[in-house]
């Protein structure tokens, strides 16, 4: 079987949607073997997401709760303190996540609260962990503030396909993501961007998704592949359910066409059985958010993630830049611990 030996960055829609349509077998043995060529399979890289600011985003995206155009029941809050959010990493770091994550429902960052992210930037990564931040659309300047402040990762999703976008929103475009995307590589700081599948796409939109993706001049360094969480008072809340394979196979795909990126697992684990997850970790993912709840949705907890984890021989990936192998092994030590006191361990005996 050919596999991919280099770093591309010209793929094709007809070259992706043809691994798509590998044998299922086929193709996750394709992404694990890629895996295995530039991760440890049996690691894992955590991340702790925060909702500095929720609810009454002006935006119009068809799947989010925190739209103000929709009827979703979200109670709306202000930005957070500083020292609010600081206090939020520590648990994080304590838990075991060495990224923190925070996100704030706007449209664009206003001038006036600027110096309130960049301190968050700042005191977070003073606790030694790295740090992302989604924020909506960033102009070329915001960004070198974001990046001078010690940001070292910003999100900011596709979404979908150029074909599908539409469909999903209309209030910002397609180009004007990808500006927000060239600032933020511009100004030095790493790129996490990656999509939602299950709204509603066909297959050659997921793989339009990941060819916009893996064609970049340089490969997101993080891409989170999130399956719909569908969520009352939205359009999409009766989108019908996506076939799991075709997420598995979403993801085995992002891992061949973007062998040295972090694939996150991302929102949609609540609804994924044990087997699902770990076919996904299988299929190259090697990343996942930590914690109950992805700003506004539910998310698996703590104590059943590690034990999953465990389960599988998979250890949480250290951040090198001043945390310790010994540290992280100690919280999952205390979150096994827990697990099994929640009775969510795994019991052999009881199989």
């Amino acid at each position: 079987m050919h596999l991919v030996e280099d770093i591309r960055n010209d793929w094709t829609r007809k070259e992706i949607l043809a691994l798509f349509e590998l044998p299922f077998n086929d193709l996750l043995f394709q992404a694990q073997t890629v895996h295995r060529r530039y991760f440890d399979p049996n690691t894992v890289q955590i991340s702790t997401l925060c909702s500095v600011k929720t609810g009454a985003c002006p935006e119009d995206c068809a799947y989010c709760p925190q739209s103000a155009r929709y009827d979703t029941g979200l109670e709306r809050e202000k930005l957070m303190a500083v020292d609010k959010v600081i206090e939020e990493a520590k648990a994080a770091k304590a838990g075991g996540a060495t990224r923190f994550c925070m996100g704030a429902a706007w449209r664009s960052p206003k001038a006036k609260d600027m110096s309130y992210v960049v301190d968050m930037v700042k005191g977070v990564k003073a606790l030694g962990m790295e740090t992302c931040m989604t924020l909506g659309m960033l102009t070329e300047a915001q960004a070198q503030q974001l990046s001078h402040a010690g940001l070292d990762y910003y999100n900011h999703n596709l979404d979908t396909s150029p074909e599908y976008y539409g469909d999903i929103i209309t209030t910002r475009t397609y180009q004007d993501r990808l500006d927000t995307l060239d600032n933020v590589r511009n100004a030095g700081m790493k790129v996490c961007s990656g999509g939602i599948v299950g709204m509603g796409e066909e297959a050659s939109d997921r793989a339009g998704l990941l060819q916009q993706l893996a064609n970049m001049s340089v490969h997101p360094e993080s891409v989170p592949i999130n399956m719909l969480v569908k969520v009352a008072g939205t359009p999409l809340e009766n989108e019908k359910d996506l076939d799991p394979f075709d997420f598995i196979r979403t993801i085995a795909v992002a891992r061949i066409l973007m062998p040295k990126s972090h694939v996150r697992l991302s929102a949609g684990r609540e609804s994924m059985n044990e087997q699902m997850q770990a076919l996904a970790f299988f299929a190259g993912a090697n990343s996942i958010f930590y914690g109950e709840k992805l700003l506004t949705t539910p998310n698996p907890k703590k104590n059943k993630d590690m034990a999953l984890l465990n389960r599988l021989g998979i250890s949480p990936e250290a951040y090198h830049a001043g945390e310790s192998d010994e540290v992280l092994e100690a919280s999952l030590n205390d979150d096994l611990k827990k697990a099994q006191t929640d009775k969510y361990f795994y019991d052999a005996s009881s199989s």
